[in-house]
């Protein structure tokens, strides 16, 4: 699988082969405003927290991802489909926008591994679900991994509108055009992954939460506001192997 030119990219795609290939199914993004102080602490001092209008941005971000696989090895059934949910705040460094994730829980216990130890970034295993049931995506999860800091999320979703892509200079545009991560390793140092895909076919969204610990585990308040949704249906992504930050 090959992706083209993504149109929100600000900067070239790497020019050495991607290494890890993957689709993202039924993604909710769950947004609220946070004062950056609130993420002192959460984020390395290193990296600067991106703002829109003065304000950072947390989301919750609940989906399923299918066809995860290296490059030039093919899907494997039982290891590259599963329910996967983020806790991810922004960041710029080196003029690059990206994503920080606080926190990213999946359903397959081989795969928190081997993210942990391939792109340093702070997977947790967690029983959960994601199906579509009359025309709304039923999700839940619940964090089991060894040690870990109990979280929660359950909800009913659905898209309510047209798709449509963000355009430049919107609050849109500047939560979902991030064509990169970053991420620190147990040493301190720090560390940028680069992926690439197609504008986010977005639409507008409604979800019914029934339960959500996610921003709690983390210590961060509960948000008073209700959050900006957005649904999208399917994406196809690639990513690079991480490089360390200079």
């Amino acid at each position: 699988m090959e992706t083209p030119p993504s149109l929100d990219r600000s900067w070239p795609r790497p020019s050495r082969p991607w290494a890890l290939a993957m689709r993202w199914h039924d993604l909710l993004f769950m947004h609220w405003p946070i004062e950056p102080a609130a993420l002192k602490g959460k984020v390395p001092a290193e990296l600067e927290i991106d703002r829109f209008d003065g304000s950072a941005w947390i989301a919750v971000v609940p989906f399923r991802m299918t066809a995860v696989r290296p490059r030039l090895v093919p899907p494997l059934p039982w290891l590259s489909a599963f329910p996967e949910l983020n806790v991810r705040t922004y960041i710029t460094r080196d003029g690059k926008p990206g994503v920080w994730f606080l926190s990213l829980d999946a359903a397959r216990s081989l795969a928190v591994r081997a993210a942990r130890a391939t792109f340093h970034l702070p997977y947790f295993h967690a029983a959960m679900s994601c199906r579509e049931r009359d025309g709304r995506i039923d999700y839940s999860s619940e964090r089991i991994h060894p040690g870990a800091r109990p979280a929660a999320f359950a909800a009913r979703y659905r898209p309510t509108g047209p798709t449509f892509a963000a355009r430049p200079y919107t609050l849109e545009r500047f939560l979902t055009a991030r064509s990169c991560l970053y991420s620190q390793s147990p040493d301190g140092r720090l560390w940028r992954g680069e992926i690439d895909h197609p504008p986010w076919p977005l639409q507008p969204a409604e979800a019914d939460v029934s339960r959500n610990t996610m921003l709690a585990a983390h210590g961060l308040p509960t948000p008073s506001t209700a959050p900006l949704l957005h649904f999208a249906r399917r994406l196809d992504v690639v990513a690079w192997r991480i490089q360390q930050l200079a």
